[in-house]
């Protein structure tokens, strides 16, 4: 058993990824035209990227600001939040890196309860969607429509409606979008897949997704609504229901929040890793445009407590070319990450010892990319076509996706179509029977009862 330290530098040409329109069952996607005046004005391209944060959450304070802050042509100017102190806390934080960073008094950063506020700030250019998976489509939505640029954390849905929603109305617009998918920005994911799709292992056969899994538990028990939160817009188009702690966010500090956990708001793991992992084995595959034609899965779901996502689970489909992909709950047998079979050998490759966040769910940790013959991972050479696009900074391809129009690692399609495999993979654990997916027109075939399950009903006045 062999392994790549995280240390060693391959060789990889950079090609270009997508400079024309990509024609796929679901329509035409274009590389964006239309250019925010600040970042192609009279002076360009030496102007400041001026970005506003909706969501001020922990994703947004450990990963996203960050990624983008440390660029000295780019600017937070905003920050929006329903929750009134998280909003402060974000402004002081921004306000204390950027004092800190040059070593001068900063008081800049405009604060918004809605977001919609934000986005009618003229001097945005581009915003940070970080906020829980239920707003993500409508986030993400308005904020083209209002002319800006989006890095949108994943999963870019709630539903798989949502998701044709949104990547349909960012292609639409012209803007440019990215999805949180930073694995594709890892120099092992991206050099995994370019091992399989060169062939190194020979056929592929088999790709097994290792995610983690959630606990049950959860106190229902109705709270006061704190002073200073807007909980029913956080609701957003999801039913009311009763404010408790444990199905939003803590009011101290910003640990993992409860309504990771509940099916109202998101699907669990199968998203919130899942959306990282299966949109590796897209890669590898080559059908970051597509999806499977059959699903079944099954999965232990809480009889009892608030949390009701899935907890262990295993799932199994098959793509047109032939090759399984399987998901199952990470163990110490199989730690977290993602195992590709072949004819002639396997690859295995995660995070290794890297976290987005100070509370990443993750329990495993393992090689960053190990294989079964040393040969496998030796550099790319002549003998292998295959090059992919190449990003080592998720935040920053972004940026330069913002700059130069030019679409980035991870846009809105291929992020729509990695939420809808995992979405697809939820409905069968809930049905806990066979599907057959047309992943064109985007349905189960001859199966009204999973139909009903691409969408959900949105409670006014948060409807799309």
């Amino acid at each position: 058993m062999y392994y790549l330290k995280s240390n060693i530098k391959m060789e990889i040409s950079r090609r270009n990824f997508i400079k024309k329109a990509v024609t796929t069952g679901c329509g035409l996607i274009v590389a964006p035209a239309i250019v925010p005046p600040s970042v192609f004005g009279k002076n360009a391209p030496s102007n400041r990227i001026n970005i506003g944060a909706i969501g001020t959450g922990r994703i947004s304070r450990d990963h996203d600001m960050p990624g983008v802050w440390k660029y000295d042509d780019v600017r937070i100017i905003a920050v929006a939040d329903l929750d009134a102190h998280r909003v402060a806390e974000a402004k002081e934080l921004v306000e204390g890196y950027y004092t800190k960073k040059s070593g001068k008094p900063y008081r800049g950063i405009t604060t918004y309860e809605n977001y919609m506020d934000l986005l009618a700030n003229k001097d945005i250019d581009a915003v940070l969607i970080s906020t829980p998976d239920h707003w993500h489509a409508k986030n993400t939505i308005d904020a083209v429509r209002a002319g800006k640029d989006v890095y949108l954390q994943k999963p870019s849905s709630l539903t798989i409606e949502e998701g044709r929603k949104m990547s349909d109305a960012v292609n639409a617009s012209g803007r440019i979008l990215q999805i949180g998918s930073q694995q594709r920005s890892m120099e092992q994911f991206r050099f995994a897949c370019e091992l399989v799709r060169n062939g190194r292992i020979g056929q592929l056969k088999m790709i097994e997704v290792r995610l983690p899994g959630d606990p049950a538990g959860g106190n229902a028990e109705e709270m006061p609504i704190p002073k200073g939160f807007n909980y029913d817009m956080w609701l957003g188009q999801t039913p009311y229901v009763p404010y408790t702690i444990d199905r939003v966010h803590p009011q101290k500090g910003y640990g993992r929040p409860g309504w990771l956990r509940c099916d109202q708001f998101g699907a669990g793991m199968i998203t919130g890793w899942g959306a990282h992992h299966f949109d590796i084995a897209h890669w590898a595959m080559n059908t970051e445009y597509t999806g499977p034609i059959e699903v079944s899965g099954h999965a232990e779901f809480p009889t009892s407590g608030l949390w009701n996502v899935h907890g262990t689970f295993e799932t199994s489909m098959l793509y047109e070319n032939g090759v399984i992909v399987t998901g199952v709950t990470e163990s110490k047998e199989k730690p977290n990450g993602v195992l590709f079979t072949g004819t002639n050998g396997w690859i295995f490759v995660s995070r290794g010892n890297y976290s987005a966040s100070a509370n990443d769910p993750s329990t495993s940790k393992s090689k960053a990319l190990i294989a079964s013959d040393s040969k496998i991972l030796s550099p790319l050479t002549e003998n292998d076509p295959v090059r992919l696009y190449q990003s080592t900074d998720h935040h920053g391809n972004w940026l330069e996706s913002v700059r130069t129009r030019k679409l980035n690692i991870a846009p809105a399609e291929v992020a729509h179509r990695s939420c809808t495999v995992c979405l697809i993979q939820y409905i069968a654990m809930k049905l806990n029977r066979k599907l057959y997916w047309d992943p064109v027109l985007e349905r189960f075939k001859n199966d009204d009862e999973a139909n009903t399950m691409i969408s959900r009903p949105y409670r006014p006045p948060y409807n799309f």
